[in-house]
C-alpha cells in the first residue's frame, strides 16, 4: 500500500542553512525535502513537501492534506507556540499528524516551551534537527499501515 504523506514546513523554514545554524542546523530546506523524498521512496510512501510563511496558508494546506494524503508531518515553526486556529485545523482533520521541531524547544526561551499545536497531533519529535523529519515520516507511514512497533 502506497502511503501519501504531506509535509508542511512553516514560517522562516525556507531560510534553513542560513538562519541561526547553531540552533536550526546547516541543512537547507531543499536538502531536507530531498532526504524526505528518498526516505519516502524506500518506505513505499509518496511525499509532498510544502512551505508557507502565512498562518492562513498553513491552515489551508492542512485542510487540503486531509483530502489528498493519508498522514501529515508538520513543523509549524513559531505558530506551534501561538496558533489556536492551526491547532483547531489539526483537530478537525481525520488524518494523523506528527509535529516536528528542529530544536529542543524545552532548552530555549520559556515561551517556546508551550506548544499549542502539539496537543492536536498524534506525536511530537523535537530537538533532533533534520533527522526528526525522518523519524516523523517513518512514524506517519507506520501509523497509516497500522504497523507501529510497540
Amino acid at each position: 500500500m502506497r502511503v501519501r504523506v504531506t509535509v508542511i514546513h512553516g514560517p522562516n523554514l525556507n531560510l534553513l542553512g542560513r538562519r541561526e545554524p547553531a540552533i536550526y542546523g546547516s541543512q537547507t530546506l531543499d536538502a531536507i525535502n530531498a532526504m524526505l523524498a528518498q526516505a519516502g521512496s524506500r518506505l513505499g510512501a509518496e511525499v509532498k513537501c510544502l512551505q508557507y510563511d502565512g498562518e492562513g496558508e498553513i491552515i489551508r494546506a492542512v485542510h487540503q492534506a486531509a483530502e489528498e494524503a493519508d498522514a501529515l508531518v508538520i513543523n509549524p515553526g513559531a505558530y506551534g507556540h501561538t496558533s489556536l486556529a492551526l491547532a483547531d485545523a489539526l483537530r478537525a482533520v481525520s488524518i494523523p499528524a506528527i509535529e516536528v521541531h528542529l530544536s529542543n524547544v524545552w532548552t530555549r526561551e520559556p515561551f517556546r516551551q508551550v506548544l499549542v499545536t502539539a496537543a492536536a497531533c498524534r506525536g511530537l519529535i523535537a530537538g533532533l534537527g533534520a533527522y526528526g523529519y525522518m523519524l516523523a515520516l517513518r512514524a506517519a507511514v507506520h501509523l497509516v499501515r497500522g504497523t507501529v512497533p510497540e
